[in-house]
This record gives structure tokens, C-alpha cells and sequence, in this order.
């Protein structure tokens, strides 16, 4: 976790101009982008406080997937996947079907697929109070953006971007509170969350089938957080103020399985390795979640193949 952390800090220490991030609502409320400006960090001389942000009243709504066992029901499954993991779903996106599940709703610490969640409320805050994280305290006279902090959350899994992000638009207490709220809004039953980068803590939880929506939603509704994690590397370009870096995502099924658009693989003590991953295929998208496994990789990419075999039909 360190290893990941210090990758993800480097991204701290620079600026560089970038496109804005936004949700997409399929309602008629405008979401405003994700102001771009560059922000600098407090100076390590004394200086003022820095200005309280607003805190919004209420986050932009966005549709809840829909996530059927209808299919399942009616169609046995004659070869379960063997995997490693201890809870796991397949989910075919195209059709809103549940093609398989174990211990799916069963509660289970999820590591770094919090930041999921993390990088979608982070959306949906800067959207509502158009600011920039604007007190990092990172080092003297940073500037930052809140897409370097994403770029880091989500391909290199930086703790620090995490906790960066969640005091930056709003302190950090109200940020966890928004966390739950937005699980509320997309009806997770058994997800909670306590902090914004999946360490271990006693009431930090989640489930596959919870993780599945999560993942359904920001593949749907986030298409600049769905660029992000389905990017290989991104490259920040050196200027005056900084060198360049190239962080380099750490999901590995992007290079290694066909059709894969990511999303957050994880790992904690407590959690095992974790990992929400997707893929395309002639015109299908799959979405599987495995909790709690010795070997996630393996165990997503035996989860795809289950659910490219097997077609909805109606």
C-alpha cells in the first residue's frame, strides 16, 4: 500500500491543465463541469484561513441501475465458476441480468474499491459547488486539480489522493456523510462507509452485488471517471513548475484480457485482494465484482468468461 501511496503522491506535486469531470444525469437537472483552474496550495508561511467551501444541500440525482435475477432464476447454472474469492457476481450490463452470484450480499471489507464511490461523489460535489480542492497542504505553492487527484485515485490507488479529495471540497467528515448518502440514493442496502480509501476499519463494508451498482453507475453515468479507469497510463506533461509522470494503472486485465474497460482492483489485510473489473464484447458489457480472494485477476477473468457464455435470452 505504501508503494501505491508514494506512486500516487508524486501526482500531487504537479499541475498540469486538464478536461473537466462531470456526471451525467439522465434527468432533466443540469450538472455543471468541474471547474479546470489550477489551485494553489497554502504556502508554508503564515497565511489566512483559507475560505470555508459551501457545502451543497444535496447531491446531483442520477438514475439507479437495475440489476434483475429474473434470468438466473429460470436458468440453472450446470458449471459453477471455481474461483478463489469469497463473494462474487456476474452482471450483464446490456441486458440489467444477474448471470451469478455468491455470497453476493453477504458484508465484506472491499479495500479499494471504495474509491469508486470516493471518485464519484468527488464528481458530484465539485459539480455542485464548482470549486477545486483548494486546501491540500500537500507543499508549498502546489497547484492542483481535482482530475490529477482522480488520475491518482484510480490508476495508481493513491491513499493520500483519496484523503486529499475528501477534504478538499468539503471537510473530510462531510465528504464520508455524502459517501453514505450517495449509497443511500442508489438503494445499497449493506454498504457503509467510514473513510475514503478502503482501509480497514470496523464499519467500512460493502458487498459484491452493492459494488456491481456501484460499478453499473459510474460506467453509466461518469464517462470521464469510466476514461480514467479504463486508461492504461495517462501522461502529465512537465512545465516549468514540475517533470512530467506517467501514472500507470494497476489493473492488470487491461492489458491481459480482450475487450476489458476496467475499473479498481484492491487489497487491505482484512479485505484479501479485491477487484471490480468490466468488459466489451460484440456489443455486451459485463461487469463482475469478486471480494475476499487469494488471486482476483484470475478469479475476474474466470467470471468474464462465465458471463460471455452465456447469453440472456428471453
Amino acid at each position: 500500500m505504501l508503494l501505491l501511496g508514494s506512486r500516487a503522491f508524486s501526482l500531487l506535486q504537479n499541475q498540469h491543465e486538464i478536461q473537466p469531470v462531470a456526471a451525467t444525469a439522465h434527468t432533466a437537472t443540469s450538472h455543471p463541469a468541474v471547474a479546470t483552474r489550477p489551485v494553489t496550495t497554502p504556502r508554508a508561511t503564515p497565511t489566512p484561513s483559507p475560505t470555508p467551501v459551501p457545502i451543497p444541500s444535496a447531491l446531483p440525482q442520477v438514475k439507479v441501475p437495475v440489476l434483475s435475477s429474473s434470468w438466473l432464476r429460470t436458468h440453472p447454472i450446470a458449471e459453477t465458476p471455481q474461483i478463489k474469492g469469497r463473494a462474487a457476481i456476474v452482471v450483464d450490463l446490456t441486458a440489467g441480468q444477474i448471470l451469478f452470484q455468491q455470497a453476493a450480499t453477504t458484508r465484506y471489507p472491499e479495500a479499494s474499491l471504495t474509491k469508486l464511490m470516493t471518485a464519484m461523489v468527488a464528481a458530484d460535489l465539485a459539480a455542485a459547488t464548482q470549486v477545486e480542492p483548494n486546501h491540500m497542504g500537500i507543499s508549498a505553492g502546489e497547484k492542483l486539480t481535482l482530475r490529477e487527484l482522480l488520475d491518482g485515485l484510480l490508476l495508481d490507488s493513491g491513499n493520500d489522493a483519496a484523503e486529499a479529495i475528501a477534504t478538499g471540497l468539503v471537510d473530510r467528515a462531510s465528504f464520508i456523510r455524502f459517501m453514505n448518502v450517495k449509497a443511500a440514493a442508489l438503494h445499497l442496502k449493506a454498504s457503509h462507509f467510514t473513510n475514503p480509501s478502503g482501509l480497514d476499519e470496523p464499519d467500512h463494508y460493502s458487498t459484491a452485488y452493492d459494488l456491481a451498482m456501484v460499478s453499473a453507475t459510474l460506467l453509466a453515468d461518469y464517462p470521464d471517471l469510466r476514461a480514467i479507469v479504463g486508461s492504461k497510463q495517462i501522461s502529465i506533461y512537465a512545465t516549468p513548475l514540475h517533470k512530467a509522470f506517467n501514472p500507470i494503472n494497476i489493473d492488470r486485465l487491461l492489458w491481459t484480457y480482450p475487450g476489458a474497460i476496467g475499473l479498481k482492483p484492491g487489497y487491505t489485510g482484512a479485505a484479501g485482494y479485491c477487484l471490480a473489473a468490466a468488459a466489451t464484447r460484440n456489443g455486451r458489457t459485463i461487469v463482475v465484482v469478486v471480494l475476499g480472494s487469494t488471486q482476483h485477476f484470475t478469479d475476474a477473468a474466470t467470471l468474464l468468461d462465465f458471463g460471455f457464455r452465456h447469453p440472456v435470452t428471453r
